[in-house]
């Protein structure tokens, strides 16, 4: 079996679920063969820059513009409407690369790529399409025609998706997959002493996220004014401006901080940390999740950032740091109330989607025995 998945670069998050199962699929099975795809890249260059390079801008410089497109793209209007225009012309484009790789069912992780595949199979393109949605609150982005399976981070989005119209059993909590080395269980104290941190003092990870923010900063030198015991670890990613602020800021800092730059082993970092200061992602959010590691998220994006946090302050598995709020209250009654933060560890890990990519893998496994009955069979036997 042959399985396309069909992601794209609009933020770190859809490239990143998409590897993570092509990851569980090729470490499970030597049958199967799987190719990741960049959809919007494969259509051509414009249409790439264009919803790549948007999207950023509109994130970073003008969100609440963004957050005003979400909304009205959420309701059936012309907008909406134009959008699915936009992609039904570039289908086409799509088309010959999908076909060329012969695949026996493709995996969207991005609404663009999910439409468009859409379209060929009203066309008579005949595969079995799964969506798979990379945040925790659902929109009409995401919702297409002739999609057999949406894949869901949530049980709370069942519901929510029956109202826009998608029958519920073909909705499946599954989760948002990520590589299995954020569900690992390791020794914190042993890991903070590899990373030159004390063992048993209380430790706070900043992620400035794959846009990179300023707020972090300031947020990150209020902090360092408490009269509490705690230590610092700063990830700023490839942001080379960031990170020079950061040493700047923590040269000036009396709190024991690790800054790190771009890095391989986040796993590890969250693992050693007993709370994550972070921006709202849908992966960064699963893979903090994984490693029941609770959060304090601010300068959410209006829009899906936004659904993310508060479907974790919902369910206790993160607080809200807000503008016009003392963030370093909030942070501070955590920090000396270790029970509250004990509570929405535990929150975490009853929100265990650890078995994510195993249930996606079995999902298009079932996919393609309906379609191909008697090869699926003949695998089987072998």
């Amino acid at each position: 079996m042959k399985v396309l998945i069909l992601t794209a670069a609009t933020g770190g998050g859809h490239m990143r679920a998409a590897h993570a199962l092509e990851s569980y699929i090729t470490n499970h099975s030597q049958e199967d063969h799987v190719v990741v795809l960049d959809a919007l890249k494969t259509v051509g260059p414009i249409l790439n820059h264009t919803c790549c390079d948007g999207y950023r801008f509109l994130c970073k410089r003008v969100p609440q513009a963004f957050g005003t497109l979400y909304r009205v793209t959420n309701r059936k209007s012309p907008m909406g409407g134009m959008m699915f225009r936009i992609n039904y012309q570039h289908s086409g484009r799509l088309a010959p690369t999908i076909e060329g790789e012969h695949p026996d069912v493709i995996l969207s992780t991005h609404p663009f790529a999910t439409e468009m595949v859409s379209e060929m199979k009203q066309k008579g393109y005949q595969v079995p399409l799964l969506c798979l949605m990379t945040d925790y609150g659902p929109h009409r982005a995401w919702i297409a025609p002739n999609v057999d399976a949406y894949i869901v981070s949530n049980e709370d989005m069942v519901p929510q998706m029956e109202k826009m119209g998608v029958p519920p059993e073909i909705v499946f909590p599954y989760g948002i997959p990520v590589t299995d080395v954020f569900f690992e269980k390791k020794d914190k104290a042993a890991l903070r002493e590899k990373i030159g941190l004390a063992a048993d003092k209380p430790t706070i990870l900043f992620m400035a996220g794959s846009f990179g923010v300023t707020n972090i900063i300031s947020i990150y030198e209020d902090l360092c004014t408490l009269n509490l015991d705690f230590q610092v670890i700063v990830i700023t990613g490839k942001n080379e401006k960031l990170y020079h602020e950061f040493e700047d800021a923590v040269q000036e800092s009396s709190k024991k901080t690790r800054l790190v730059y771009f890095t391989h082993e986040v796993a590890n970092y969250m693992h050693a940390s007993d709370l994550l200061i972070t921006k709202p992602g849908g992966l960064t959010v699963s893979e903090s999740l994984a490693c029941n590691l609770p959060l304090a998220v601010f300068d959410a994006i209006p829009g899906q950032e936004e659904d993310n946090a508060a479907f974790l302050q919902n369910h206790h598995m993160a607080v809200r740091l807000n503008q016009h709020e003392d963030t370093t209250q909030v942070i501070a009654e955590l920090l000396e109330n270790p029970q509250k933060l004990a509570e929405m560890r535990h929150a975490c890990a009853l929100f265990d989607k650890s078995k994510a990519a195993q249930n996606i893998f079995m999902l298009i496994q079932d996919l393609y025995a309906r379609c191909h009955p008697e090869q699926a069979k003949k695998q089987s036997a072998e």
